[in-house]
């Protein structure tokens, strides 16, 4: 009888911690469940406004929900906790990025590079694009070749980002080099419509 009374003690402790614990905002969001994950996050800070991973995980939904200013906002309300927390920085670059925000996002990226240890953060091949595609915007066609030689040496399989580079190259007139890139992107997609009409255009330019 004992045991049974010790072992149901210890069942409810369990469910009571559990239950306290409540939803994980971590995993709403990499289950695709946005808006929920900022609610919990939101719900998190008010208990806990120190909490800095609330934020971080809240501005990520935040993009990926395309609130792109709130996410701006909520990340420099994270930075207030910590101001050099790379996450933040690699956030209010993209969320700047998609705000139009060129220089500023450029900033921010270059900040999150040059403070990932051993240039091996988690998202630092999608810094290296954001970064490409700023340069793209600008018109700095060289500058953009190096950002997306980088992100694709990082992520060797992203179609898309060797159909920039290409399309940087190509701009740039290193008509060649844009051959290669478009050719690598469609041995990954050799349906992808605008690495065809790249290697087109890059062709007729290289007769």
């Amino acid at each position: 009888m004992r045991r049974v009374l010790i072992f149901a003690i210890f069942s409810i402790a369990a469910f009571c911690a559990f239950a306290q614990r409540g939803p994980d905002a971590l995993a709403l969001y990499r289950a695709g469940n946005y808006a929920e994950a900022i609610r919990v996050c939101e719900d998190e800070i008010k208990s806990r406004p120190s909490n800095l991973d609330s934020y971080v995980v809240m501005c990520w939904a935040l993009i990926a929900n395309r609130e792109y200013a709130r996410a701006e906002q909520m990340a420099y309300e994270g930075q207030k906790i910590s101001r050099y927390d790379i996450r933040l920085i690699e956030i209010l670059g993209e969320a700047k990025y998609y705000l139009g925000k060129n220089s500023e996002a450029l900033k921010q990226f270059q900040e999150y590079i040059a403070n990932t240890p051993d240039k091996t953060g988690a998202r630092i091949d999608t810094a290296y694009y954001f970064m490409g595609e700023i340069y793209i915007r600008q018109t700095k066609f060289q500058h953009a070749d190096i950002a997306l030689s980088a992100a694709t040496r990082k992520r060797t399989g992203a179609d898309g980002w060797w159909t920039r580079l290409g399309y940087a190259r190509e701009m740039a007139g290193n008509y060649y080099e844009a051959m290669e890139a478009y050719e690598k992107a469609l041995e990954l997609d050799p349906q992808r419509t605008d690495a065809i009409n790249g290697k087109k255009r890059v062709s007729d330019r290289l007769r």
